[in-house]
């Protein structure tokens, strides 16, 4: 029989391991324990979204959309929950229920007293939840998910507004809280109207800097230090008030001094409406920005080196037949800590592709983020879209609100071929997943319309995962008819992250008997 010294002994370091992610046990004769794996990939179990408030009209309508990808590897044994609740309007105090909000009159509870309704709940991973609001005075959603409704939970923003200044389909997929954030593309000009959104998701204020760099480099104002987002709670701030000089071409830097927000860019033109201008991905030395509409009428390119090197960076078109390099745009040179920009006007002609800058000098890559601005339509009829760089889909990306109609995904594979498989899911309402694999070849845009769920009813969440090469990345456009207005949004796909590598216990639990 074993010892009762051993078997706690044995019970010690598996507690270690447990809280520690690291132990290990020499057998009593002294050897030396058996490797291990050093680490291994769990499910995360908690996740955190925030979807900025909608807007500033009273016309406005906003679909939300939250979803799990099933996770074919178990996840968590926990049912969990996942929803997204209203926070406190702007700026004001957010609700914390106490003692007394959960009594009657009488000193009782109260049924269902301290817990807010939440706009959207999502019941299980594979079936999409759906809510609404409409009107000026929506506020921002603060999410989150956990057990098994945790890995890869993803939740998207989609407002329409049919008439106005700011008319448009405004498409945002609800980001995960942090402390940093990059936007180029944003404007101070006086036919634009931009506002950067912060939202706070935690129990503590947050304190935010917002930074503002144009053509010349930094636009000074002490406006943009020190703002406090309340907890529980979002601000906006229109970014033209942060400076005296009207910049056609600005990029946008948010951190936060105390707590972590989510932050976006709500961009409103007088001629070409109005969407979300999402972060661009952690300033690299090559940058792709996926999916541009084959019908593209404009498109131009933003770019910022947030470091101290300048960055000469060429232009590459990764189209339907390969990579070329546009005539007469060949190459940027993006001063540090300074703004760049460049028209590209139709730059796809009619052919669906992406962009790809990389460093002119492959042993001098300076880091850079990037955005473009893209219009479709002409006339009074023109429409934006925004599309910020963004990283790989990884091993599994999703996007939500999906459409019968007016759904179109660009699968990129710059640099090596890549293979994923591509799954719609069930509908909101009903209807059964539907899943279809697509090869990219090395260099090339693969424009699809993507499947849909058999007797689909509502909208659907389109999940795609890498099964061979790569890196692949992706981008879904968002189409809809609007009083003859062919309005869209452009929405990136990045990996969910739903998994977290864990480090392995080091340990070999064997005794010796007695």
């Amino acid at each position: 029989m074993k010892s009762t010294s051993s078997l706690s002994l044995i019970a010690g370091v598996v507690a270690l391991a447990a809280v520690t992610g690291f132990a290990a046990l020499n057998v009593p004769d002294g050897s030396a324990p058996a490797e291990a794996k050093t680490s291994s990939r769990l499910p995360v179990e908690r996740t955190s979204l925030l979807c900025p408030a909608p807007g500033l009209s009273d016309l406005s309508e906003t679909a939300y959309t939250a979803y799990t990808p099933p996770n074919k590897g178990g996840g968590s044994g926990t049912a969990g929950t996942a929803e997204l609740l209203a926070s406190a309007k702007d700026g004001e105090k957010a609700h914390k229920p106490d003692e007394e909000d959960g009594k009657d009159e009488k000193g009782k509870g109260k049924k269902g007293a301290g817990k807010d309704k939440p706009v959207v709940s999502l019941k299980e991973p594979g079936t999409p939840a759906t809510g609404k609001a409409s009107g000026a005075d929506s506020p921002a959603l603060v999410g989150t998910a956990t057990g098994r409704l945790a890995p890869g939970w993803t939740a998207q923003q989609t407002t329409t507004v049919e008439a106005g200044d700011g008319r448009g389909l405004l498409g945002i997929g609800c980001t995960v809280p942090d402390t940093d954030f990059w936007f180029p593309a944003a404007s101070t000009a006086k036919t634009r109207e931009d506002y950067v959104h912060l939202t706070n998701p935690d129990d503590t204020a947050a304190v935010a800097d917002i930074e503002l760099y144009g053509p010349e480099g930094s636009l000074k104002s002490d406006v943009g230090e020190g703002i406090t987002v309340p907890a529980g709670s979002g601000v906006r701030v229109l970014i033209s008030t942060l400076t005296s000089k009207a910049v056609d071409d600005v990029t946008v830097h948010v951190t936060t001094r105390a707590g972590r927000v989510g932050a976006a860019v709500r961009t409103a033109d007088d001629t070409t409406g109005s969407d979300w201008l999402a972060a661009s991905a952690e300033p690299a030395g090559t940058v792709v920005l996926p999916g541009i509409p084959a019908d593209a009428t404009s498109v131009r390119l933003v770019a910022f080196a947030p470091g101290d090197d300048d960055a000469d960076l060429r232009i590459k078109l990764v189209g339907k037949s390969g990579t070329i390099t546009p005539a007469g745009h060949e190459e940027l040179h993006v001063k540090s800590n300074m703004t760049a920009a460049l028209d590209l006007k139709d730059l796809t002609r009619g052919e669906a592709g992406s962009l790809m800058l990389v460093p002119a000098d492959k042993n001098r890559a300076t880091p850079v983020v990037a955005a473009l601005r893209v219009v479709r339509g002409t006339g009074d009829k023109r429409e934006v879209g925004y599309i910020p760089a963004t990283g790989p889909v990884g091993a599994r990306a999703t996007v939500a609100d999906n459409r019968a109609k007016g759904s179109v995904l660009s699968l990129t594979a710059p640099a090596a071929a890549g293979t994923v498989e591509v799954t719609a899911s069930a509908g909101s309402g009903g209807g059964t997943p539907v899943s279809k694999t697509y090869k990219i070849p090395a260099g090339t845009t693969l424009a699809v319309t993507p499947p849909v769920p058999a007797g689909l009813k509502g909208t659907y969440a389109l999940t795609v995962e890498t099964r061979s090469g790569g890196p692949v990345h992706a981008a879904r456009t968002l189409t809809e008819k609007v009083n003859g207005i062919e309005m869209f949004t452009v929405q990136t796909l990045t990996d969910d992250r739903g998994t977290v590598e864990v480090p392995a216990a080091r340990q070999d639990l064997s005794v010796l008997d007695d």
